[in-house]
């Protein structure tokens, strides 16, 4: 399983962050999704598609 982020999409609501930190971040200046871990694994894994579902902007994708 992989995460792709389009910070361009990124409405900055930071669903993703509040998901999972060990993932996402957002950026300092504007707020957009940072990926910290492209291929989460175990309790991350689950997180993340969690995360892609929350996101109001559609700005994660998870690829397996």
């Amino acid at each position: 399983m992989k995460i792709e982020v389009d910070p361009d999409r990124c409405a900055g609501a930071g669903m993703c962050a509040l998901t999972d930190a060990d993932v996402f971040d957002q950026d300092e200046v504007d707020g957009t999704v940072v990926l910290l871990q492209p291929s989460p694994t175990g309790e991350h894994e689950k997180a993340a598609r969690e995360a892609a579902h929350l996101c109001p902007a559609g700005a994660i994708r998870v690829v397996e």
